[in-house]
């Protein structure tokens, strides 16, 4: 019976390792190929058309969509969440929060930007 459950769990063990190997690939070919993944209910493609810069530079910080990033404006309020991109017109940024909210934010408006993860940095 003992060696049927270790067999099993081995099994499983390396059932997983498999799986994580594959979505690792399958992350490599998005990234090869431009595309972003963002899981969030929330963000439409309205809100991606929105964006009309996908990598910019703000305070000398090189940022693309899909970046997991930091705001903290000039009223001292605190963001987490993921970078969608920058409206060029308005001077802004687009970003949905961990809440799934979507903020936009005026560059002017920004006192600190730090990147807190960038978007498939395991390739870099």
């Amino acid at each position: 019976m003992l060696e049927y459950i270790q067999t099993i769990l081995i099994l499983l063990f390396i059932t997983s390792i498999f799986g994580y190997i594959f979505v690792i690939l399958k992350e490599k070919m998005y990234l090869k190929n431009n595309i972003v993944i963002i899981d969030k209910k929330t963000v439409t493609p309205e809100h991606l058309k929105e964006a009309d810069m996908k990598e910019f530079i703000l305070d000398g910080i090189r940022a693309k969509a899909g970046d997991e990033v930091k705001v903290i404006t000039k009223e001292k309020k605190r963001y987490n969440g993921i970078l969608l991109g920058a409206k060029k017109k308005d001077k802004s940024i687009l970003m949905v929060t961990y809440k799934d909210e979507i903020k936009i934010f005026k560059i002017d408006n920004i006192e600190k930007f730090k990147i807190l993860s960038k978007y498939g940095k395991f390739f870099n």
